[in-house]
Parts: C-alpha cells; sequence; structure tokens
C-alpha cells in the first residue's frame, strides 16, 4: 500500500511539472545536446515549435516558465492558453549562439530534424514551426529540409533585407507546399525587417497550399533598440492579439 501511494505521489509530481514546463537536453548529434523548452497542455489541438531571434535560447526555466524576453519566449503562456503544446528551440551545446548564416547550416538542420523527432515522442500531436525574427530563417529552413515532419509555419517580424545572409527571401520558397502565415508588425523599425519587403514572401510561396499576409499596428510603450524584443520588432504590448491572431490561423488556415 505505501509504495502504491509512492508511485501515485512520484507520478503526480512529474504530470505537474511537465504542465508546469521543463527544460530538456536532446541528443541531436555525435557529442552535442540542444536545449528544448518543452510544456505540454491538456486537450490541446496542436504543438508549437517556437524560435526564438537573436542568437537563440530561451533563458533559465523559473516556475515552470522560461525567462527569456523575446516575443515568443515571453508568450508561452499565452500559447499554452490558446491550446497549444509549446515547445521552444534553444541552443545547441557546441555554441554559444546562433547567427544568420548558422540558422541554414547543416548542423543546425539536423538539430532541428532531432528536436522535432523528439517533441513527436512527447505528443502525437501536428507540429508548427513558428519563429520570429532570426528564428524566422531556421523555421522557413527547416520547413523546407523537413516538410515530412511539419504541419505548418507561422514567419513573425520575418528577415526580408536580402542582404542580410540567409534572409528568408533568398531560401527555396518555391518548394514550400504547407500553410504559411506572415506576421508583421507596421512599424518594425529594424534593418533587417522593414515592412515594406515582406510581401516578397508571400510572393515566393508560389505552391503553399494557402499563404496569408497580416500586417499589424498595435501595441504601446515601445523602447530600447529597434531590432530588441521591447520595440514594435517584438510586438510589445500587444502579445496576447499577436499570438490570438496565430492560434485563430492555425485552427483555420485561409
Amino acid at each position: 500500500m505505501r509504495q502504491t501511494l509512492l508511485a501515485l505521489l512520484l507520478s503526480a509530481l512529474c504530470a505537474l511539472a511537465h504542465a508546469q514546463g521543463v527544460r530538456y537536453d536532446v541528443p541531436t548529434r555525435e557529442g552535442v545536446t540542444t536545449s528544448l523548452y518543452w510544456r505540454a497542455h491538456e486537450g490541446a489541438r496542436a504543438t508549437v515549435l517556437l524560435f526564438p531571434g537573436g542568437g537563440g535560447g530561451f533563458g533559465s526555466v523559473e516556475n515552470g516558465l522560461p525567462s527569456g524576453n523575446n516575443f515568443l519566449v515571453r508568450s508561452t503562456a499565452h500559447f499554452g492558453k490558446q491550446g497549444f503544446n509549446v515547445a521552444i528551440f534553444g541552443r545547441p551545446s557546441d555554441s554559444h549562439g546562433l547567427d544568420f548564416a548558422d540558422r541554414i547550416a547543416r548542423a543546425h538542420l539536423f538539430d532541428v530534424r532531432a528536436v522535432i523527432d523528439f517533441v513527436r515522442t512527447q505528443s502525437p500531436l501536428p507540429v508548427w514551426l513558428v519563429g520570429t525574427s532570426r528564428g524566422t530563417i531556421s523555421a522557413i529552413a527547416a520547413a523546407i529540409d523537413s516538410p515530412d515532419r511539419v504541419a505548418g509555419l507561422v514567419l513573425t517580424a520575418s528577415v526580408v533585407n536580402r542582404r542580410t545572409p540567409s534572409a528568408v527571401p533568398t531560401q527555396d520558397l518555391a518548394s514550400i507546399r504547407m500553410p504559411v502565415l506572415v506576421l508583421h508588425h507596421a512599424r518594425d523599425a529594424c534593418p533587417h525587417c522593414l515592412p515594406h519587403e515582406v510581401p516578397a514572401i508571400v510572393k515566393g510561396l508560389r505552391h503553399a497550399p494557402v499563404k496569408r499576409e497580416i500586417m499589424v499596428s498595435g501595441g504601446a510603450s515601445a523602447h530600447g533598440e529597434e531590432c530588441g524584443p521591447w520595440h514594435w520588432h517584438g510586438f510589445v504590448g500587444m502579445e496576447v492579439e499577436a499570438v490570438g491572431l496565430i492560434a485563430k490561423w492555425i485552427a483555420r488556415p485561409h
């Protein structure tokens, strides 16, 4: 009886930790692990695999949530409330950060494939890739590389300047054959992500069965560096609205 109660208690504690969110170090290449944040949600309709911008990473895990300031990272709870399992791609153990060109490298794509496969062992639900800023390079490259592992793609604050290494419009967009949402802020002032260059993405998605561009203008209190998480580039002040738009579109791509 005592052993049964102990087993039930341990099971409950594990389930609680799982629901709150945990960090995994996923073996991805020989001698290399890639950090992953995972938070399951009861009744989820899909899993979103988030690719933060900058050098990548999601910070530490505190009280079940990631501590990073990136738009996608700080919106983890919002994605959960919208009915998604949340996975966040971190950094490989052999790197201190993911630069622009790193995100289309063979090693990175191998890491992404391994992480997606691990996520699918945690939940059989469809996996949608969601990238922001520099993370859009990873997301589009992974969708091109592993179309059989991915249900759809969401690009936010996309890197669109063709002079930037690996910018989204310079990749093989014509090979994408899955639903794609492009969400951007009309006041994004990051030189890599200027709004007037965003239509090039949709134009390049010639074979995507469904594609849509949404340009938003909401939010408040933008401050700091123009490519930073607290400026319009990071959808500051409209995180709930932005995640709501993404969730609504994933539920019914159109």
